[in-house]
């Protein structure tokens, strides 16, 4: 199976800091890269990370506030310049398409054809139905926000002393994985007599936004949960006011959804290096799983697959 990791390339909010980059985070998954909000400085971060245009198969903005999209001009052009040949899928709310083509066309360069734009509207979108299920879910910020959520379908373990016991080898266990049966010897051999379900691996992306139903949904029984917390808890009252979460109020997000792994990002520059401890200490608090609060150019593997059940 080809990597499945998260790349951090920023992890600020809405001002950089010395130590953090405005957002960008390159989810990887089997040969596909899903670019979520980059911000500005994105391309150059994806250099220091070692990852190239040709990775990026997805763009996704959850909204146009200038920390989540203000790379976008710098990577269109560099997937341009670069020559990437395969399509790339571009996501993002459809009530601020004049700012995506603002940022699409925000200077001469030589375009490329390759962009395939894929507004989103609604309270729930599905934006992909292959290798992987992509949801876009409506979330609560002052401007219009969706987060993401990626969800691999279930598919099953095979067995092997199961199939050696009903004499099934070779080209006939794929062809049982295919059809479902096979017939060995005059019988009847099916596939949940030599296999058990595996569940699909799962993650989600959250970011600016306050608890709402839409959290939850995106969150539910995620193996990774990248999502925002802004503020920390003695600033609750600000994290409501401005549309953003608290570490507390992300790490109960996980916990009520049997999330496996918490991974806490988009930090206000209000707070120092001295204050990461804090961040981490609230979420420790609520969530028992865990925690990964990330520094730009981080890698984050998806948590093994959960067990198959028997």
């Amino acid at each position: 199976m080809s990597a499945r990791d998260l790349i951090v390339l920023g992890s600020a909010s809405a001002v950089p800091t010395k130590s953090r980059n405005h957002n960008g985070y390159l989810l990887r998954w089997d040969g596909q890269g899903l670019l979520f909000d980059p911000g500005e400085g994105t391309q150059r971060q994806m250099s220091l990370a070692g990852v190239s245009a040709s990775d990026i198969t997805w763009i996704c903005v959850t909204h146009f506030h200038g920390d989540h999209c203000l790379g976008v001009p710098g990577i269109v052009q560099r997937i341009a310049r670069d020559g990437v040949a395969h399509p790339v899928d571009a996501a993002f709310p459809a009530s601020g398409a004049r700012y995506w083509e603002r940022l699409r066309h925000a200077s001469v360069f030589h375009d490329t054809g390759v962009i395939r734009e894929r507004p989103v509207s609604g309270d729930r979108a599905v934006l992909a139905d292959g290798p992987f299920t992509l949801v876009a879910r409506r979330l609560s910020h002052p401007v219009e926000a969706y987060g993401y959520r990626l969800e691999e379908p279930d598919g099953v373990t095979m067995l092997p002393d199961e199939l050696a016991a009903r004499g099934v080898r070779g080209p006939l266990v794929r062809r049982l994985q295919r059809d479902g049966r096979v017939a060995v010897d005059g019988r009847t051999v099916t596939l949940d007599e030599c296999s058990v379900p595996r569940p699909g691996q799962k993650a989600a992306f959250v970011m600016d936004t306050r608890l709402c139903e839409g959290v939850a949904e995106l969150a539910d029984g995620v193996d990774l949960l990248v999502i925002e917390s802004t503020f920390l808890g003695e600033d609750a009252a600000l994290a409501a006011e401005y549309g953003h979460l608290t570490s507390a109020q992300a790490a109960r997000v996980a916990a009520d959804a049997g999330v496996r792994h918490l991974v806490l990002t988009h930090f206000s520059e209000r707070y120092g290096t001295d204050d990461e401890h804090r961040f981490r200490d609230e979420a420790a608090a609520v969530f028992d799983g865990e925690i990964t609060l990330v520094r730009d150019l981080d890698r984050v593997p998806l948590p093994r697959r959960r067990a198959a059940r028997a």
